[in-house]
């Protein structure tokens, strides 16, 4: 097939050879009126070298590049670029982390594979498109993962929400490989999950904390505990398997608190030590006494997901972690996250700062958290790392 190429203006070319996978709608030369969304096209300097290959799409970023080369995107191409993600992660080990059988199997641009996002909970694997040039290749995808998962394994496409409506409107959600109700019961270091794939936030859970879901489970030990913006209680899940003398869950949706129960409940944990309350959470933590909960997680929904957004972000950010900080009990922990990509992590900081002067504690960082190794971050791409966390004692 012949593939449309697309010339960059005069010096616009440094960040393809820098390996940034995204080509703006500044950087090109005229455009055809009539090239479709989603169409796969070469990206050439002005003079007409071949940088790359990618799918257009009219908006901010035109070309979202997935190799920078001429290549043809066929069958083999994708095979070969799931093989090498899946290789990726057992070569650093998170194929083989003990009693586990979830991870993400494909992380966009970290993976080289911009537009797509890939989970995998047990034999339930989720195939995510944000561009509707990957969503057009789901086919050659499910094929390409049942390649090298094996036969068994179940694909379900949940990308109606992901991609530019007008195109929504003619897809829906569903199996690509399997049948049946689109959830799964996973696995991770022995704790279990149902995760509801089709009706669940993200593709059904948040794997992109499970080593700090690890991690801040150890420190709950004999400590009350508030989950806020608990989702489906992974945080509390941990720290009553711990030993947390109390947790409470909290989430604005009743679904999720829904969830949350049947997750405490699916691990045998007391119920006794643990409370669900389906609440804004603002709200709550302002009916609270000071100093009830030692322990505090805080990790919410993105506030922002566009520039234009950040300052409000910001403001959001810094009310709600000032009143945890003025809530929390004196030596207490909290840990606080963001998954903003346009909030970096220097002002994510800046502004936990502004929260505790405003709070008028003292504070001090002893942590610093991100996402896990199955969500990789391109050394060319670092709009990739979006979740950022710090774990804060406060006196």
């Amino acid at each position: 097939m012949e593939i449309p190429v697309l010339r960059l203006k005069k010096g616009r070319h440094q960040s393809i050879l820098r390996k940034h996978p995204w080509v703006f709608s500044g950087a090109l030369q005229k455009v055809p009126r009539d090239l479709e969304d989603g169409v796969t096209v070469c990206v050439a300097d002005h003079e007409g070298h071949i940088l790359g290959t990618g799918h257009y799409h009219r908006g901010s970023i035109a070309v979202r590049l997935f190799a920078f080369e001429e290549v043809v995107p066929d069958a083999a191409f994708w095979a070969d670029r799931i093989g090498r993600a899946i290789a990726f992660r057992q070569k650093v080990g998170i194929l083989s982390l003990p009693d586990t059988d979830a991870c993400r199997l494909v992380h966009g641009e970290g993976d080289g594979l911009s537009g797509l996002v890939v989970d995998r909970y047990s034999d339930v694997v989720v195939l995510q498109c944000h561009s509707i040039g990957m969503h057009r290749q789901r086919h050659h995808l499910a094929v390409a993962l049942q390649r090298h998962l094996g036969p068994a394994v179940r694909i379900y496409d949940k990308s109606k929400n992901a991609l530019p409506p007008k195109y929504a409107a003619g897809i829906s959600d569903g199996w690509l490989v399997g049948e049946g109700a689109p959830e799964a019961v996973m696995r991770e270091y022995g704790h279990q999950f149902y995760v509801h794939v089709g009706e669940g936030q993200k593709t059904g859970f948040f794997l992109d904390q499970r080593e700090n879901r690890r991690y801040v489970a150890a420190f709950c030990e004999g400590r009350t505990v508030l989950n806020a913006f608990c989702y489906s209680g992974g945080f509390s899940v941990y720290a009553l398997a711990r030993g947390a003398s109390h947790v409470a869950s909290v989430d604005a949706s009743a679904r999720a608190i829904e969830w949350t129960e049947r997750n405490v409940a699916l691990n045998e944990l007391p119920g006794d030590r643990h409370e669900a309350h389906v609440a804004d959470v603002l709200e709550f933590l302002k009916g609270q006494p000071f100093g009830k909960y030692d322990l505090m997680i805080v990790d919410p929904p993105a506030f922002a997901k566009r520039l234009d957004k950040r300052h409000k972000a910001v403001q959001g950010y810094k009310r709600l972690n000032a009143l945890a900080l003025r809530q929390i009990a004196p030596g207490g922990l909290l840990f606080t996250f963001s998954c903003s990509q346009v909030i970096d992590l220097q002002l994510f900081k800046d502004t936990i700062v502004a929260a505790g002067i405003e709070a008028g504690r003292q504070v001090r960082i002893f942590a610093t958290l991100s996402q896990g190794p199955d969500h990789p971050v391109s050394l060319f791409h670092p709009e990739g790392s979006y979740l950022k966390g710090l774990g804060l004692f406060v006196a």
